[in-house]
């Protein structure tokens, strides 16, 4: 029989599948993908050949303040070896600028300093000024964005006389893809304009979806906000399985982007598929701390589930639910339908922190039911009106129970974020 492991938390979950049943596992390529290079390599190579801009340290030249925007700790970006090479090449162009390395937060939770010193090491945080973004912070008024919404920036990033961003670039359920712009809208900008940009007239839009950039309002907003940040420079790179750089791209903001994207979309396509039961990961940690991220794997899945069937989703969430207001939506509402009409008919400027994960999450609950495998209470998974499961087996086996099939049509989709339908 087929057996299939699925990334769960630090570790892995495994099941063996029955093959008169079995659809596949939508793995995508990149799974056999062979790097041109060592990850050192890759991210060299990039930044010094840039696409669609001069070489950073040209660029750093005469700078007297600069800021490198870095991911949270919600994202799994190798930042001990990307910003090292970010920062020689700043220093080759302006030995003596001030260096800020500002954690592109969001809306999430502060990065803790426990969490900082994982992510940078000793070594990087010696070398310049950490900051991490609040978004009820500081903040300059850049105008409006191209929807109408405010646009409202972290101060000291704005501030500087070069920014540069890491990343790294993965589909992304409502943004096309993650990477270059994001880091500056949703990244350092005010709630407010993070709020309006994920409103949801934008997360209903059919262009709204997973590996599309093309008519997609929200990263037209994202991509106008990062050239209003005068974001000069990025490095974002591509993971493979192991988490290992795979492949690097480095330079303008949108053009550079756009190659990565191009790379994402070729390597990590698998064709859909219709299956009655569909059994899924978050990618594992960091991806999968908590529900409010288990809702990225989850609208994957609900691409190859049929209407009425059951998707099991593998999700440690070891810090709990993710969102007070994401929970509250949840545990407050009179029936789901409601709540849906609610969020459908609130305006972009009264939208409501984790309104979109709130509307997301209720898509794939109106499609199919979720079995939920975690750490959490069952009273938790419960209050997100999804079936808890303390292990996989368990989970199985109330899907079968669910389907109500003799022998259901079921399909493994091991990386649920990582993975793009098509």
């Amino acid at each position: 029989m087929p057996r299939v492991m699925f990334p769960y938390g630090h570790g892995q979950l495994e099941h063996e599948f029955p093959e008169e049943s079995f659809l596949g596992s939508l793995v995508p390529p990149l799974c056999s993908y062979v790097a041109e290079g060592t990850p050192q390599e890759l991210v060299e190579r990039a930044v010094r050949t840039p696409i669609g801009c001069p070489p950073l340290h040209i660029l750093a030249q005469g700078k007297r303040h600069v800021v490198i925007l870095v991911s949270d700790h919600t994202r799994p970006v190798p930042s001990r070896l990307i910003l090292p090479v970010l920062l020689a090449e700043i220093r080759r162009g302006a030995p003596k600028a001030q260096i800020t390395i500002l954690v592109a937060t969001g809306c999430h939770r502060a990065t803790t300093e426990e969490e900082l010193r994982k992510k940078l090491g000793p070594e990087l945080a010696g070398q310049a000024r950490v900051l991490v973004h609040d978004c009820d912070g500081p903040v300059i008024d850049c105008g409006y964005l191209p929807s109408g919404g405010r646009l409202l920036l972290n101060k000291t990033a704005l501030e500087a006389d070069l920014l540069v961003a890491e990343g790294f670039i993965e589909s992304h359920f409502f943004a096309g893809f993650s990477g270059g712009r994001k880091s500056v809208l949703p990244g350092i900008a005010d709630r407010r304009t993070v709020l309006y940009n994920h409103n949801a007239g934008f997360i209903a839009h059919p262009c709204a979806r997973a590996g599309n950039l093309l008519g997609n309002p929200v990263h037209a907003d994202m991509l106008y906000a990062a050239r209003a940040a005068r974001l000069a420079f990025i490095c974002n790179v591509v993971l493979g399985p192991d988490r290992n750089v795979v492949y690097a791209t480095a330079g303008d903001c949108a053009l550079a982007h756009e190659a990565g994207c191009a790379f994402v979309h070729k390597w990590c396509s698998v064709p859909r598929v219709a299956a009655d039961i569909v059994v899924t990961s978050n990618g594992g940690y960091p991806l999968d701390q908590n529900v409010y991220q288990a809702v990225k794997g989850l609208s994957t899945a609900q691409g190859a589930v049929k209407k009425g069937g059951v998707i099991v989703m593998l999700a440690q969430a070891a810090d709990g639910h993710g969102g007070e207001a994401f929970l509250s939506d949840f545990v407050r509402a009179r029936d789901l339908v409601h709540l849906e009409e609610t969020i459908m008919r609130t305006r972009p400027e009264d939208t409501r922190p984790d309104q979109w994960q709130s509307q997301i999450l209720l898509r794939v609950l109106r499609h199919a039911r979720v079995i939920f495998v975690s750490a959490l209470p069952p009273e938790l998974v419960r209050a997100f009106h999804m079936m808890p499961a303390s292990s996989l087996e368990e989970a199985i086996t109330l899907a079968h129970q669910c389907v109500g099939s003799p022998l259901p049509a079921v399909a493994a989709i091991p990386d649920g974020v990582g993975t793009i339908l098509r």
